[in-house]
């Protein structure tokens, strides 16, 4: 008896979504077990190509933006001076040039299928679209970037595949990239090291809200996990927090974490309290 097109179907399906699964491992592999002997063969020349692509963008790069023609003729020479003057970066080799000792990192926004319900964190989020020909998925995910030393950016890519989504991401964040204030505002320390935050700041995205209170030295970061990549890349080694509302939304929640930040900076201050507080801007301290 002869098959029927309704019988391929669901076998050529399953196929796809195995093939989709397993591309998706080995992302996660190379992105978040980059150390592991299992992917040290797969990520050595990874790691180099990724290098030497980004060495060739920056050589190669023919800016069409006013900052960015002053930026590679060596005018600008500080990232400091595009906060300053605010300044707005619309071209990711400008953070490529400027700032030095980035590091990044994947945030865990998906999460894999498990019985009722469960199954880990995974980097990639991934959704489906039904059509006639069949389901056609995308891939989201939130990437982020810093130098430890109050400098840090959060973006968002989504595409067909894993890779161009992750590359999306990281060119978002550097787009994105802000300055944010550190200090040591506890009454507990007083320490004026910049170490913390120089006092309480708020965000809210959605239903979730977050608020982040300066902590002594040695505290360390009491917060959600993927807030903690966040405020580690940023420079910020002690904090208290405190969430309300659906914290299981991990995009709301991040988002509202990259809102609190930029209030930092937005929330003006005498300057006979900038040295009291400890407060510093970026790689500059303010006396």
């Amino acid at each position: 008896m002869a098959r029927t097109n309704s019988d391929k179907l669901p076998n050529e399906e399953e196929t796809k979504q195995e093939s989709i699964s397993e591309q998706i491992a080995i992302d996660e592999k190379l992105l978040v077990a980059p150390n592991t002997e299992e992917t040290a063969e797969i990520i050595v020349p990874m790691e180099e190509a990724v290098i030497e692509k980004t060495k060739e963008e920056t050589s190669g790069w023919k800016p069409i933006t006013e900052l960015g023609r002053r930026v590679k003729s060596g005018e600008i020479t500080d990232i400091n001076y595009i906060f300053d003057k605010n300044l707005r970066i619309k071209e990711y080799q400008i953070v490529d040039t400027l700032l030095d000792n980035i590091e990044a990192d994947l945030l865990l926004i998906g999460q894999s299928k498990g019985k009722f319900g469960g199954g880990s964190r995974k980097a990639f989020k991934q959704t489906q679209k039904k059509t006639q020909e069949g389901n056609k998925p995308k891939f989201a995910t939130f990437s982020v970037i810093g130098n430890k030393n109050g400098f840090v950016g959060l973006g968002y890519g989504k595409a067909k595949e894993t890779v161009p989504a992750r590359e999306k991401s990281l060119r978002t964040s550097k787009i994105n990239l802000i300055r944010i204030r550190r200090g040591c505002g506890s009454w507990q320390c007083g320490c004026k090291m910049p170490h913390s935050i120089p006092y309480q700041v708020e965000g809210k995205t959605g239903s979730c809200r977050i608020i982040l209170r300066p902590a002594p030295k040695g505290t360390g970061l009491k917060v959600e996990k993927e807030c903690q990549k966040i405020l580690m890349l940023a420079g910020i080694k002690d904090v208290w927090s405190k969430t309300f509302g659906q914290t299981g939304s991990k995009i709301n929640l991040i988002k509202a974490c990259e809102m609190a930040l930029k209030n930092l900076s937005s929330t003006k201050i005498q300057e006979k309290y900038s040295k009291d507080l400890g407060i510093a801007t970026g790689n500059k301290v303010k006396e």
